[in-house]
């Protein structure tokens, strides 16, 4: 073998026994630094070597591929929905139909399994090799998320055993506690508002168009079935543990049981247990062990007659509500939080509860000294979820949601369409200040070292920063004599702020936190206005006329710089050197793409699709998400949707093969 091939081979497979080891087995035996070390290394060669690319590399994991729309395929074998109850009674019913099929005296085992509250998969295996992913979708069809499924390490991309040459396996993927609440720490302190609990946000996630951001999501995904003919299996129990042998992810709390009555006594063990739980489970699922017995058993028009699930009843705690306050965030989006009683739910004691916005508070007609019923769902803060009507406060002191700013005393606007209410004095507003400051500052923009959230609220409430450019005007002598700080950490600080001062325009024009402008939107503003001058004197046709750039970011943009205060800021970020202008880099713009418009489509075999976008805007080049009149070229890769096609071909825009856009370049 050649040795290249065989040094490759080899680091995947290693790598593939340490990924193993570490996410389903939970026995790393490399550091975490050992293991970036030889991905590295492997992530290396088959850049020297795209010849000997492989789909299911470990390198995959990382993402990176860009899918604009989903393609809806059918499932081999149909995605059934489960039967499901609530009461003891309603399962032994379900028994007894069972018993009328399959014979009174006849042996019924059950296994008994957790019911993961997440999104189901369909994950599809070809020799050993993850070669497809659908959601559940109707059931018969669902949507193809194979790029973004690829990232989550507790999905093999290659198995070991004795798997069969073609099956499927169905699995649940979650996001665990721990994660999500991470996720939403992040949030709360960028003013964005939070998500809603972990099912819906690990479903939001597989459908990210860039797969990248899916390898940042913690998602984990539990299997729990296998599909197929011929099943090297003959009951249920049997197949989790085949599975476990082949590398996937499978819990060993599934329980095989002989009778409804020890399917009772694991639904009570795990009513107890699972407020300990790491991850939601929302229920138990039964299943008919046997597969024979399943098949003579057989389906109704929307789930199997062999299984029924049993489901929790979501905690809920009865306790006082004292009061409500009002929470500003960065963006100036007002939440309202309820003061409870302290009351334990799953362990953990409430104090505070979210009201999300003035609607929910409307909807439940809240009154200070009402009786209210809590859920602990998947916020950092619990929910009020409804009222005791028969312990109600008082009518006159029914709350209504506040009109000024709790912080500012600026009065409140509430925008078509919006359920949050804004203190639109982002300039003056504390809260609103702290947050830019903290945007300004993180890795995605200026990302100043030394220099944390905490720091910036310290140095705030010290008169030290008021707005983004006092950090250019900090002294090490100012900033010594406040807790927690040492020679080194002021050092450290005052070096980093210096440092920003090299991050290129697009990082700078979105550490501003004009609304509405991520990381993309900046990066096409400074590709298409060139400084922010120019930026600043756009009109709101020629904002809207850039590429995706729609009229309600134009306003924002309109808006921002339209305040005086935000025209002082700039002048001030000018004054300390900072980059307000994009920089070409010289030698590198090709004739042939200076000013062109490129649409990238596909997969390619010797770029990823991030790679061959970053080298056309080197070479000049200007990338667009859509094919329109504008575009110059699609450069069409595997798998290129047939809409961007169709529609290149109708406009008659050249569409370029990988071999043709190398061509351009000579």
């Amino acid at each position: 073998m050649n040795p290249v091939v065989e040094k490759i081979e080899s680091l995947r497979k290693v790598l593939h026994e340490h990924n193993h080891r570490y996410y389903i087995l939970d026995q790393p035996t490399i550091s975490d630094f050992e293991f970036d070390q030889l991905l590295e290394e492997l992530q290396q060669l088959e850049a020297q070597y795209p010849q000997y690319h492989d789909p299911n590399s470990p390198t995959q994991r990382v993402g990176g591929g860009v899918t604009k729309s989903f393609e809806t395929l059918p499932h081999r074998f149909p995605m059934y929905s489960l039967s499901n109850t609530y009461s003891k009674e309603e399962l032994e019913l379900w028994e007894e139909r069972i018993r009328k099929v399959l014979g009174e005296e006849t042996d019924i085992a059950y296994s008994c399994e957790l019911k993961f509250d997440g999104v189901s998969i369909s994950l599809t295996y070809e020799n050993g090799e993850l070669v497809q992913a659908l959601t559940r979708g109707d059931g018969s069809q669902g949507d193809a998320i194979t790029a973004n499924v690829k990232t989550i390490n507790t999905i093999p991309l290659k198995l070991k055993g004795d798997y069969p040459p073609f099956f499927e396996i169905r699995g649940e993927i979650i996001l665990p506690w721990e994660g999500f609440n991470k996720m939403n720490e992040e949030r709360a302190a960028k003013g964005e508002p939070l998500y809603m609990n972990p099912r819906n946000t690990a479903s939001g996630s597989l459908k990210l168009q860039d797969s990248s951001l899916v390898a940042k999501r913690p998602l984990n995904c539990f299997l729990y079935a296998l599909a197929g003919e011929n099943l090297p299996v003959s009951g249920q129990f049997k197949a989790l543990e085949k599975a476990r042998s082949w590398g996937f992810k499978v819990p060993d709390s599934a329980k095989l049981v002989s009778s409804i009555d020890a399917v009772f006594e694991f639904i009570q063990e795990w009513d107890e247990k699972r407020k300990s739980l790491p991850y939601e489970i929302d229920g138990i699922v039964i299943k008919v062990n046997r597969l024979d017995q399943q098949e003579e058993l057989g389906f109704t028009a929307k789930a199997p007659r062999w299984a029924m699930a049993y489901k929790y009843q979501a905690e809920q705690v009865a306790t006082l509500l004292k009061g409500v306050q009002y929470q500003v965030g960065r963006t100036g989006a007002v939440t309202p939080v309820a003061q409870l009683e302290p009351v334990v739910i799953s362990g953990t004691t409430v104090k505070r509860a979210s009201l999300h916005n003035a609607d929910q508070i409307e909807k439940l007609d809240l009154r200070l000294g009402d009786r209210v019923y809590v859920e602990k769902g998947g916020e950092i803060i619990p929910k009020i979820t409804a009222v005791d009507t028969s312990n109600r406060g008082l009518e006159e002191a029914k709350i209504h949601f506040i009109t000024h700013c709790p912080e500012c005393g600026s009065l409140l606007e509430r925008e078509a369409g919006e359920a949050q209410h804004y203190c639109k004095n982002e300039t003056e507003c504390p809260p609103q200040k702290i947050g830019k400051i903290q945007l300004f500052i993180g890795r995605k923009a200026m990302d100043i070292e030394g220099l944390g959230g905490e720091t910036v609220a310290l140095l705030y409430q010290e008169g030290l920063l008021n707005s983004i450019a006092d950090l250019y005007r900090l002294q090490p002598d100012q900033i010594l004599p406040l807790e927690r700080m040492a020679d080194k950490s002021v050092s450290n600080l005052i070096e980093g702020i210096e440092k920003s001062k090299n991050k290129p325009f697009a990082k700078v024009l979105f550490g501003l936190g004009i609304r509405f402008v991520g990381e993309t939107v900046a990066k096409k503003l400074s590709k298409q206005f060139k400084s922010m001058s120019a930026l600043q004197q756009a009109s709101l046709e020629e904002l809207i006329a850039t590429d995706d750039i729609g009229e309600r970011i134009a306003k924002s943009i309109v808006a921002f710089f339209s305040n005086p205060k935000n025209q002082l800021l700039i002048s001030e970020l000018k004054a300390n050197g900072l980059q307000l202008e994009e920089v070409e880099e010289e030698g590198l713009s090709h004739a042939a793409f200076e000013g062109k418009r490129f649409v990238v489509s596909g997969v390619f075999d010797n770029y990823t699709r991030e790679e061959l976008k970053k080298e056309i805007e080197t070479l000049g080049g200007i990338i667009a998400s859509s094919v329109s009149a504008k575009t110059d070229y699609l450069v069409a890769g595997n798998g290129m949707g047939p809409s961007k096609k169709a529609k290149a071909e109708g406009l008659g825009i050249p569409i370029l093969s990988e071999v043709e856009y190398n061509s351009l370049k000579l």
